[in-house]
């Protein structure tokens, strides 16, 4: 327990924006809630005026000042702490985490020596290999016929990225030299400054991630596994997830948590990390992604989801508590080292977006992030979990009406399942002429609609006419076809029709109106259900859209 006086200095994350938004600021406020609980004062130091963190009740004392290293350095000199804590505020605290360990500024958790063995490419990538756990091949190109002979090495499709950006910004996949010339050309600088990352890219694979606390005596907690929604190739922050895991094999969770274990310990974690995984079904192998030591968007989430405040159990294991003690210091049994917490309800994370507000830009997903928040739907199935948290981010779900699906030839074979569940919940369906030929081909009834590029009437026209309740279109190549699309999307979001642009998405879709339809959804109170109080009230979803609204 700390004197009265000892002071640490929590550094925030800065204004609001895409990559890095409000769930920084609930990990922030929790961080300065458990330093209180523990007897320290508390000092925030962010700039964001639209957070609770920033609140003049949050923390013993706020310095509403820029993140910068000069303006944190003159807090710290003014208020002399014990230490400072950059893992809760992303991105941009943790920027400030070696500039200020070279400026002797104690930095609490995990040592900046072993932050950078993380956030380091090289050095991550020599970790990995000496513990003996798996990642995708990759290179880093310097100049274009470098990245091309690199390309051809690993084998197309290839992640590649600019090695200077954050949140997955300028990311693409190519899937020949072509398209890998034109995104050099046009999306990335080369240089030995700026070299370009390339990685394998794992078709079919299955992205899931932890977010985990450790503390000095190595005890690692894992509230559980998140499984992306949408296939591998989507950016976390853009993926719903889901917890617990639906598909993922139970001997993949094994592996997943015991390689989390072996990475924490390697790097001597001391707080928060998160590690994303990619698990390829081909080859029955989970490979690394990247691990980061420090708070992730998902930490609310899974705190809300389990029950488990990770952020504040973090903060305490990094002030010299041991998790065991202060998980059952909650109320909680501690589920043991590296082992998850058992889960008897569903719940699914979905991001939020703000295509109405930005004309021009292509609703579809990939690699770089797009969303600018996230919302939360808690059931006893996956269906219906799912469904609620469509509707909380502002796209519920059809009950009956008319379905439009125009998809890549490569998601035809995929699809035809998802359509004919549909066609059985009694919705009408209309295709683009290639997915309807395909779906009939299949035995799947239904109307063939003109393509933008096809004259009218087209989708377009349908949707603008209020005659589509729900459409299904994932991004194809070819130039006519990736601006048929465009337009699709585009007029989905103008006249605010939900939209779908993922296989993965679409099945979770399907499998959510079977469910609702058949039995309603259930509603309670978030902390009825972790104090072992869920006692659901089901209700129609006309009566749960009423009290949305």
């Amino acid at each position: 327990m700390g004197e009265p006086r000892d002071k640490i200095v929590v550094i925030g994350a800065g204004p609001n924006r895409i990559g890095q938004g409000i769930e920084f600021d609930y990990c922030t406020v929790h961080a300065v809630w458990a330093i209180q609980e523990e007897g320290y004062r508390a000092i925030i130091v962010n700039n964001n005026p639209e957070t609770v963190s920033t609140d003049y009740d949050t923390s013993d004392k706020l310095y509403f000042e820029p993140l910068t290293l000069e303006d944190v350095l003159n807090v710290v000199e003014k208020e002399r702490p014990l230490g400072v804590l950059t893992q809760f505020g992303g991105q941009t605290a943790v920027n400030l985490t070696v500039p200020l360990a070279e400026r002797g500024v104690p930095i609490l958790g995990t040592d900046p020596k072993d932050v950078d063995k993380l956030e380091d490419r090289d050095k991550f990538s020599k970790l990995l290999k000496r513990l003996g756990i798996p990642q995708p091949e990759s290179g880093t190109a310097r100049e274009p016929d470098e990245a091309v002979e690199i390309a051809e090495q690993i084998g197309y499709p290839v992640l590649v990225r600019p090695s200077y950006v954050i949140g997955g910004r300028a990311m693409e996949i190519v899937y020949d030299e072509e398209e890998l010339r034109r995104y050099i050309e046009e999306a990335a600088r080369v240089s030995p400054e700026h070299p370009i990352l390339i990685d394998k890219f794992i078709e079919g694979g299955i992205e899931c991630e932890i977010d985990g606390a450790r503390d000095e005596a190595g005890h690692l907690l894992v509230p559980q596994i998140m499984e992306h929604i949408e296939e591998a190739g989507v950016h976390s922050g853009d993926s719903a997830c889901v917890v617990p895991p639906q598909t993922l094999p139970e001997h993949a969770q094994e592996t997943i948590l015991e390689y989390a274990r072996d990475i924490a310990e390697a790097a001597s974690v001391v707080g928060l990390i998160n590690i994303q995984f990619v698990y390829d079904p081909e080859d029955d192998t989970v490979y690394v992604i990247e691990a980061n030591p420090r708070a992730s968007r998902t930490v609310p989430f899974i705190s809300k989801a389990t029950g488990a405040p990770l952020a504040k159990i973090a903060t305490k294991a990094i002030l010299g508590r041991e998790i065991p003690d202060i998980v059952e210091e909650m109320g909680l049994e501690y589920p043991g080292d590296a082992r998850t917490f058992d889960l008897d309800v569903v719940a699914v994370k979905e991001a939020v977006f703000s295509f109405e507000k930005w004309p021009g830009v292509d609703p579809v997903l990939g690699p770089e992030m797009k969303s600018t928040g996230e919302v939360m739907g808690i059931d006893r199935t996956f269906g219906a979990a799912y469904w609620k948290a469509q509707l909380a981010a502002g796209h519920e779900l059809p009950l009956e009406g008319t379905v439009v699906l125009s998809v890549a030839d490569r998601d035809k074979p995929e699809i035809v399942p998802v359509a004919r569940k549909l066609k059985e919940l009694g919705f009408d369906l209309l295709a683009t002429r290639g997915t309807a030929r395909f779906l009939r081909n299949h035995g799947i009834e239904c109307g063939i609609v003109k393509k933008v590029s096809e004259g009218h009437p087209n989708v377009v026209d349908l949707i603008r006419e209020g005659e589509v309740d729900l459409v299904i279109n994932t991004p194809t190549r070819g130039k006519d076809a990736r601006r048929d699309g465009y337009a699709i999307r585009r007029a989905a979001v103008k006249f605010k029709v939900p939209y779908i642009t993922t296989v993965a998405a679409a099945r979770a879709a399907a499998e959510a109106i079977e469910m609702v339809k058949e039995k309603g959804v259930a509603v309670n109170c978030l902390h009825d259900l972790h104090d072992g109080t869920w006692t659901p009230k089901r209700v129609s979803p006309e009566e749960l859209r009423g009290a949305s609204n």
